[in-house]
């Protein structure tokens, strides 16, 4: 009897987390032999799960979404079946994006993590730093680190910021830091401007081959070639035929891909738990609950969605997406995912190609319930432990929770759909209330983890709304009846 793919995905992560768990404990030995082992281990992990499988999946990504989008536009019979999917698709993803980021303040205020032993704990430390950093102020300047009125020199601040900027620049997550280090020196306005616009103005071929893949920009100009073979029409009918067997070639390679699937997987789940261990949770479990807290309730948000007008029950819903959803949780791009998500959206549970074509696409760029609902966790996170110290002068109000709510939502929309992209955006977050940037770091040891709840609840996000749209537009989307 052959054994189900999903099945087969399901024991490869079992597997990995057992493995990984040995691996980490194998690490802890002082014997150099088998911290030698450990080493090697780790590298040929590393080279058949995010080397190989997640290179070839990432390798498909700029022809998928450029062949797909091309072949649903052209598949539509007019532009205003476009326009009726394409802004249902756009209300759709906002609205989710919307409720995730409120649950996840409901769920930071009312458990209030940042408030639990371990996070005071937390807070007296640096209470003990920032003493230490007053007295060398002190030192370095000959002046006094607080002013008559008893709050910090701008001088002062601006010395604590330099001595912890060096502190980070230097440390294990010194690659890390540079990136939110980069992107704190950027306004709203630019990176409206750098991430969206220019994006969306580059050269084709130049979007194709950027590393990163450049989705918005691919996507741009595969709606106006689409649209233009459209008005076009008969002449246009080789490049139709073209992009439309490109497609479907891309689909079969997918498969091809997931047949080494449950090995691979096994592969990257294995690598991430032998490197960070089970020790991460120690002082962040209440954080870590809190996020996990917020997406199971956001997950059954859209399971209600789905069943109520998608009209696909939870069962059902989860055994078509099966393998997407753990392919998501373990390479934690909804990008690399997406040839998958396509696949299982459209061959079971019978959303037409019209549709997933554009709005799963679509969505793996811009619709981030999972990012945006993590984002406003994390920051009131922060500034519930480090709020009112020397260098944190914020206060949780009801104007500052609604300035994280807005910028949270628009910061997930320009997420990247690789992993530790939720991480750099949450510097615009930050940065919106004047919270340091060298407080973010805390929240790498378990990002990785809370990253695999998270992508798969894009996906998830994502594949509901491809269901919905196709719901809302199956009068359209039915072929005419004969005479």
């Amino acid at each position: 009897m052959r054994i189900k793919l999903h099945n087969l995905i399901f024991v490869g992560m079992l597997v990995g987390l057992f493995g990984g768990i040995f691996l980490w404990w194998l690490k802890k030995s002082p014997n150099e032999s088998t911290q030698a082992f450990c080493a090697q281990t780790l590298w040929w992990l590393d080279l058949f799960g995010p080397t190989i499988f997640m290179g070839a999946l990432k390798m498909i990504i700029a022809p998928l979404i450029l062949a797909s989008i091309v072949a649903g536009v052209t598949s539509l019979p007019d532009m205003r079946e476009l326009g009726a999917i394409g802004w249902k698709t756009v209300v759709y993803y906002f609205c989710t994006t919307a409720i995730a980021c409120m649950i996840g303040l409901v769920f930071v205020l009312t458990v209030q993590p940042g408030k639990k032993a371990a996070s005071v704990d937390v807070r007296n430390k640096r209470v003990e730093e920032l003493k230490t950093y007053r007295d060398g102020f002190q030192t370095a300047s000959g002046q006094a680190a607080l002013g008559e009125d008893g709050k910090p020199k701008p001088e002062y601040l601006q010395w604590v910021a330099q001595q912890e900027g060096s502190a980070q620049a230097s440390g294990h997550e010194a690659a890390r830091f540079q990136k939110l280090a980069g992107a704190s020196d950027r306004t709203a306005g630019d990176i409206f401007k750098d991430d969206i616009i220019r994006p969306l103005m580059m050269n084709p071929f130049r979007a194709l081959s950027a590393s990163p893949v450049n989705s918005l920009g691919i996507i741009f100009f595969s709606l106006l070639l689409g649209i233009a073979c459209t008005v076009v029409g008969k002449p246009a009918a080789p490049v139709i035929s073209f992009f439309q067997g490109l497609n479907a070639v891309i689909m079969r390679v997918t498969h091809w891909l997931m047949s080494i699937s449950p090995f691979a997987i096994g592969c990257i789940l294995a690598k991430l738990v032998a490197e960070e261990g089970p020790e991460i949770f120690q002082s962040l479990g209440w954080y870590c609950g809190t996020v996990l807290g917020g997406i199971f309730v956001h997950i059954a948000v859209l399971l209600t969605i789905a069943a109520t007008i998608g009209g696909i029950g939870p069962i059902r819903l989860f055994r078509g997406l099966r393998e997407a959803y753990m392919i998501a949780f373990t390479t934690r791009s909804s990008a690399a995912t997406l040839p998958v998500t396509i696949a299982n959206v459209t061959q079971k549970l019978n959303v037409s190609p019209k549709v997933a074509n554009f709005s799963l696409p679509l969505g793996a760029t811009m619709n981030m319930d999972g990012t945006a609902l993590y984002e406003g966790v994390a920051i009131i996170f922060l500034i519930q432990i480090y709020g009112g110290l020397d260098d944190v002068s914020i206060t949780m109000t009801a104007m500052v929770t609604l300035l994280i709510f807005v910028t949270a939502v628009l910061a997930s929309v320009g997420a990247a759909a690789v992993p530790d992209a939720g991480l750099v955006t949450m510097v615009l977050v930050a940065s919106a209330v004047h919270l340091p940037i060298y407080y973010i770091p805390i929240i790498f040891a378990v990002d990785a983890f809370l990253d695999m709840f998270r992508t798969s609840t894009n996906v998830l996000g994502d594949s509901v709304g491809a269901i919905v749209v196709n719901r809302l537009e199956r009068k359209r989307l039915q072929p005419a009846a004969g005479p």
